[in-house]
């Protein structure tokens, strides 16, 4: 029976070889270890491929990239059914290969006396003497609190932040001879009327045509526009003047 000395383990072992790989219980980075070929499989004769992914000498793979494709050997080191059927020497071998492979793996880990956890030299505080699980590194722990409060204060601005100023009403005009909706056009969709404003004579103020008198100077819109003929001379003068133009007289 393989006896692991961490449960954290794959066997990658083939008919052609043994190999295995040994994963830091904190990242989950692994270590597989030196591929050592069967001696048993040599004598055959056989030369089939020893499969993509094996590695003639042990080495650290990132994450958990070599877990793909075989199965995780965990709690009490069973041997993998898949070597059922492997001669008594064949097994001899995978046996001797594993206590190989657990003395390279070893130099690579470190046992936390805390959590009881083997960590890889990435996961080791060299300072505390503890994993990083139980003892954080300071520098990375004052910089991901400093990132996170950072974060939160980035939130808490976006929430209270305004990124529109306008008005969510909509405007309608009202049409000053029938009263309803005119839409936005020049003249009301409803009954014709112009809808464009009128030019006060004295100011130069536009006002709607249904103003009286001038919302900017006081002008008595209504007066000013009933120009016309001039009783004095008979002079056609156009709507909104006060002075004829023929004979300067005033108009009424």
């Amino acid at each position: 029976m393989l006896q692991a000395f961490t449960r954290n383990y794959q066997d990658n072992s083939t008919d052609a070889g043994h190999q295995f790989t040994f994963y830091c219980d904190v990242c989950n980075d692994g270590f597989k270890s030196s591929f050592i070929e069967s001696a048993t499989y040599k004598k055959k004769g056989f030369l089939r491929g020893l499969g993509q992914g094996v590695n003639v000498v042990g080495n650290f793979l990132g994450g958990q990239a070599g877990r793909v494709g075989s199965a995780v050997s965990q709690g009490g080191s069973v041997l993998s059914q898949r070597f059922e059927g492997m001669s008594p020497q064949w097994q001899k071998e995978h046996e001797k290969a594993f206590e190989r492979a657990q003395s390279e793996a070893k130099q690579h880990f470190r046992r936390c006396p805390s959590c009881h956890n083997y960590v890889c030299g990435h996961c080791w505080n060299e300072d505390e003497g503890l994993c990083v699980s139980c003892a954080p590194r300071q520098e990375v722990l004052v910089a991901k609190t400093r990132a996170d409060a950072m974060k939160r204060n980035i939130d808490e601005a976006g929430q209270s932040a305004a990124v529109w100023q306008g008005e969510i009403e909509s405007k309608t005009t009202v049409c000053p001879v029938c009263g309803k909706p005119a839409g936005s056009g020049k003249f009301c969709n409803n009954c014709g009327a112009s809808m464009e404003l009128k030019t006060c004579p004295k100011c130069g103020a536009k006002n709607q045509q249904n103003i009286r008198f001038c919302n900017n100077c006081g002008e008595n819109l209504q007066a000013a526009a009933a120009g016309g003929k001039c009783a004095a001379c008979g002079f056609d003068n156009p709507p909104g003047t006060r002075f004829c133009g023929g004979c300067g007289a005033k108009l009424a």
